[in-house]
């Protein structure tokens, strides 16, 4: 069995992650909007797997996009089946990414740092 860290479970994540992406990008639920599949963590055994993905768009767009994705996951596990060859199909399970939201808080303070320190006098 191989380590989470391994070069061999990184490989196999990233391939995950290429095929789940273009499974995505396939689907034709009108609940999906612009999803980024972003990373994958499967399970050392490989019977699980966590997809992260992102939205561009509302919180109600985000909401639609992960329901439209947990519906999907049978037809996606399907597709990764036939593709992937390994000795069990991950169960998926969709979860967004809080990497990107934090990243977005992150750059809106420091916009609103930097106005602040340029304050109302900047343009003399």
């Amino acid at each position: 069995m191989s380590r989470p860290d391994s070069p061999r479970m990184r490989k196999v994540n990233e391939l995950l992650k290429e095929v789940i992406a273009d499974a995505v990008t396939d689907l034709k639920d009108p609940g999906i909007g612009f999803v980024t599949i972003t990373g994958v963590n499967a399970s050392p055994d490989l019977r699980n797997a966590f997809a992260y993905y992102s939205v561009l768009g509302s919180d109600e767009e985000v909401e639609a996009s992960g329901a439209a994705l947990t519906r999907a996951a049978p037809h996606i596990q399907g597709v990764v089946g036939r593709q992937v060859h390994m000795k069990y199909t991950p169960k998926l399970t969709f979860r967004i990414d809080p990497s990107i939201g934090e990243g977005i808080k992150i750059d809106r303070l420091l916009h609103e740092l930097k106005a602040e320190d340029e304050g109302p006098d900047a343009s003399d």
